[in-house]
């Protein structure tokens, strides 16, 4: 009972918050929305428990339910882990390559970022998800992306199940006409009959847990595909930005240098280990990093320190060429711009072209930014800020960027 007590504790209890938003309702909607189905579908109409199969098959379902549970409340609660109120470096000559976080009165780790929701700097913040109400980072990547790999398994096994219960109980009941198709759901034509016969409101339930099960493989299976691809590199999607923008300031002022991303081992095997561990607890303590040879501890804090002075890079000016409706999932930009949405509780901009954006930060099918009103290029005129399809814009040319600079500025650099 003492053991018990000592892990239920204020804080943990304080956390319990998280399931009170929009993003856990709905993730635990569906996953109790499929299992359930699944459960029942196997047992009274296609795999019934007293055979081997169905058996197997039950235990199946209940194990794919109890890990998926596991893994998204581990990245849940766990959290992704903060850098400490008030935190220096132990040498105080290294704060100079460090930015300082006037809210949490610290100064921000290397590959850390504070975040507006958590009201934290977090430890190799990737992104907040509103799906788990918290942050992606150091200490829950590895659970997040488990979550991410075993929901599209677990609901393709489910949807096995639903496409299965309707193939063998409607088989006998479709008789085709000359220009119709007719469905007899007055009687089961099962031996033995079932307990509960397979009627119209169980085809509707099947049929509607199979498009869930169906979209989440879908949805959730591409997210997956992109959290291992940045895992696999050792980065982040903040840090791939960040990259991106090195490449575009080191272009731009026809430097003699090249960006090394110094968190990269080299090896996919290694990045990889840099999350996953058979503990289960990602490797060092978030604050400090293994990097690469050839490379500096802070490369990627300096490169961050070079971008907040040049405003040029800080914000890429892009033009509007697509009009955009301002649609979470634009079906009409692309599949891949579809499927690729941020999940995130940011809003989306309404784009007309002509108009011009300064983008902060982006994925690979996206951008996020602010929207110019009065195409002044001043900071701290009115703006409209969110995310926007990358394919609905264009870079400004070159020489409309030279203008925006001050006189002289390209030459100093």
């Amino acid at each position: 009972m003492g053991a018990f007590c000592s892990v239920i504790k204020f804080e943990n209890l304080q956390e319990l918050k998280r399931l009170c938003h929009w993003g856990p309702i709905i993730a635990l909607g569906v996953i109790a929305i499929c299992s359930t189905m699944a459960m029942i579908d196997s047992v009274l109409w296609y795999w019934p428990l007293h055979t081997t199969g169905g058996s197997v098959n039950f235990i199946m379902l209940i194990n794919w339910t109890v890990m998926i549970l596991y893994n998204y409340f581990n990245a849940m609660f766990i959290g992704p882990g903060f850098v400490p109120l008030g935190w220096k470096p132990e040498n105080s000559q290294d704060s100079m390559y460090l930015q300082y976080c006037k809210v949490c009165q610290a100064y921000k780790a290397p590959r850390s970022h504070h975040c507006r929701k958590c009201n934290r700097c977090v430890l190799k913040m990737d992104h907040h998800c509103p799906w788990i109400n918290n942050c992606c980072g150091f200490q829950n990547h590895a659970s997040f992306t488990l979550f991410l790999l075993l929901a599209p398994l677990g609901c393709i096994h489910a949807a096995f199940i639903f496409v299965m219960t309707m193939y063998t109980q409607l088989y006998n009941r479709l008789s085709f006409g000359w220009n119709t198709v007719k469905i007899d759901m007055s009687a089961a034509r099962r031996d033995p009959l079932p307990l509960i016969p397979f009627g119209l409101a169980a085809f509707a339930a099947t049929l509607f847990a199979l498009g869930l099960a169906l979209g989440t493989t879908i949805a959730v299976g591409m997210l997956f595909f992109i959290q291992m691809k940045i895992i696999l590199r050792n980065k982040t999607s903040i840090e791939s930005w960040i990259e991106e923008k090195a490449k575009d300031r080191i272009q731009y002022y026809q430097l003699d240098e090249v960006f090394v991303f110094p968190y990269d081992m080299g090896s996919r095997w290694k990045n990889f280990k840099q999350v996953f561990t058979w503990s289960g607890v990602p490797e060092g303590d978030g604050l400090a990093w293994p990097i690469r040879e050839g490379c500096h501890q802070y490369d990627l804090t300096i490169e961050q320190l070079k971008q907040k002075a040049d405003k040029r890079v800080r914000s890429v000016r892009y033009r509007v060429i697509e009009d955009y409706s301002g649609a979470c999932c634009p079906l009409n930009k692309g599949i891949k711009t579809f499927f690729t949405s941020p999940c995130t509780e940011e809003p989306r901009i309404r784009l007309q072209r002509g108009e011009f954006i300064l983008a902060t930060r982006g994925l690979r099918y996206w951008l996020y930014g602010d929207k110019i009103l009065d195409d002044s290029f001043v900071e701290g005129v009115s703006r409209i800020r969110g995310w926007f399809p990358r394919n609905c814009v264009e870079k400004c040319p070159c020489d409309a960027e030279t203008d925006q600079a001050p006189e002289g500025e390209k030459k100093n650099r």
